[in-house]
């Protein structure tokens, strides 16, 4: 539990840093308004469309007498619609940090400074292209497990009760997880933590990432939300990040019980 309030303090602590550095927070919304727009439209063709591909999918129901054939044509319609709106949760991080790379990364990088004893920050020695390959190549490593996970719940969601009760707060836990992932690869990219460290390092402590993203997970299903929280989230990915890691901060100058030995999750 109180690494769940931990994680929940980062995402607010996020919030606030960048409430207090309003040009940041400007140029960060650019990113997220574009990806919004990509999914939108996206997701508005699904709904216009999704019924289409439904009846096209099951030419077996051709002949079933009503109701049952609208009732099970427009679950499974229902259905793909809800996973077509998982994976845009689950994928519009990955993609607005990969349109926002150069931002969020010197965002990321002010973040760390100003919360640093010595008020420095570590820099990756990358090149910009490079750097951009690898946050491509993860998110689309990222993408295939959240995908593995999400056609899993689709099938559970079928079975009774369990489907519509257990099922969808799996999901958001999922959900949650993946999200901060990517968000704070950012932080951890640049000080040369790669993937499946990550991942080692996210799972060590994995009540603070779900304490941070699972409720970041659910105010991003509200429409337009995620784009004003993107830029807050990767400050407090950040400062989460920070706490993974076990790294002082300059307001308290102690650093956060529980953190893994770092031996096992270095590159």
């Amino acid at each position: 539990m109180r690494d769940l309030g931990a994680g929940f303090g980062h995402l607010l602590k996020g919030q606030r840093w960048m409430a207090r550095h309003g040009r940041q927070y400007g140029f960060g919304l650019l990113p997220g308004l574009l990806t919004l727009v990509l999914y939108a439209a996206a997701l508005v063709a699904l709904a216009v469309w999704g019924e289409d591909a439904v009846t096209w999918a099951t030419p077996f129901a051709d002949d079933w007498s009503s109701p049952w054939q609208g009732l099970f044509r427009g679950f499974l319609t229902a259905v793909l619609f809800a996973l077509g709106l998982l994976l845009a949760v689950l994928t519009f991080t990955a993609v607005t940090l990969l349109v926002g790379q150069p931002f969020y990364e010197n965002l990321s990088e002010q973040v760390d400074a100003d919360v640093s004893p010595d008020g420095t920050a570590p820099r990756s020695d990358l090149p910009l292209w490079r750097e951009l390959w690898i946050s491509a190549r993860d998110s689309l490593r990222i993408l295939v497990r959240a995908a593995l996970w999400g056609v899993l719940l689709f099938a559970l969601g079928f079975l009774p009760f369990v489907g519509q009760t257990v099922v969808p707060v799996l999901g958001f836990f999922v959900t949650g997880f993946f999200l901060t992932e990517e968000l704070a690869a950012v932080a951890l990219q640049r000080r040369g933590v790669e993937l499946r460290a990550r991942l080692a390092l996210l799972r060590s402590r994995k009540t603070l990432v779900w304490g941070f993203g699972t409720p970041l997970g659910l105010a991003f299903l509200v429409p337009f939300v995620a784009v004003f929280l993107m830029p807050g989230a990767v400050a407090g990915a950040t400062l989460l990040a920070r706490d993974l890691l076990g790294e002082e901060d300059a307001d308290d100058g102690s650093a956060p019980d529980g953190e893994p030995d770092m031996e096992d999750v270095t590159p």
